[in-house]
């Protein structure tokens, strides 16, 4: 794909996280898709295969938001097939804390999905905020 149109799947995917919605960016996991989480602590970790992404990252840590998570691109860089999102995401979690987090994510595409994804973020907040994934 090209850089522009990368640029298009990734812009559209943060477009609808902004307003809550995740099924966009569920349906741009390739398959074979990875998600590394960078740092220390229980959420630096990384998924193999979108079955395991969803299955233990995503399920796990929506049911701990007690409404609907936003997240919110603040900018959006693109280089061949590497996506950079720079972003911040909130949402108040079911014991009421808040969870607002800044983070990093490097995106790699192939065929117009998502074939890898790695997050850098506050994992001191999410480690104080919210459950670790099993």
């Amino acid at each position: 794909m090209s850089e522009s149109t990368n640029r298009e799947i990734v812009q559209s995917i943060f477009a609808a996280l902004a307003e809550g919605e995740r099924q966009p960016f569920a349906d741009a996991m390739a398959e074979d898709f990875s998600w590394t989480i960078a740092g220390r602590g229980p959420w630096a970790r990384t998924w193999h295969g979108k079955r395991a992404v969803r299955a233990g990252l995503m399920t796990p840590l929506f049911a701990q938001f007690a409404d609907t998570y936003r997240n919110h691109a603040t900018r959006i860089l693109c280089e061949g097939d590497t996506v950079v999102v720079e972003c911040r995401g909130s949402v108040t979690t079911r014991s009421g804390a808040r969870y607002d987090n800044q983070y990093c994510y490097v995106i790699d595409l192939a065929d117009g999905k998502m074939r890898a994804l790695t997050e850098y973020m506050d994992t001191a907040l999410a480690e104080t905020v919210l459950s670790p994934p099993a």
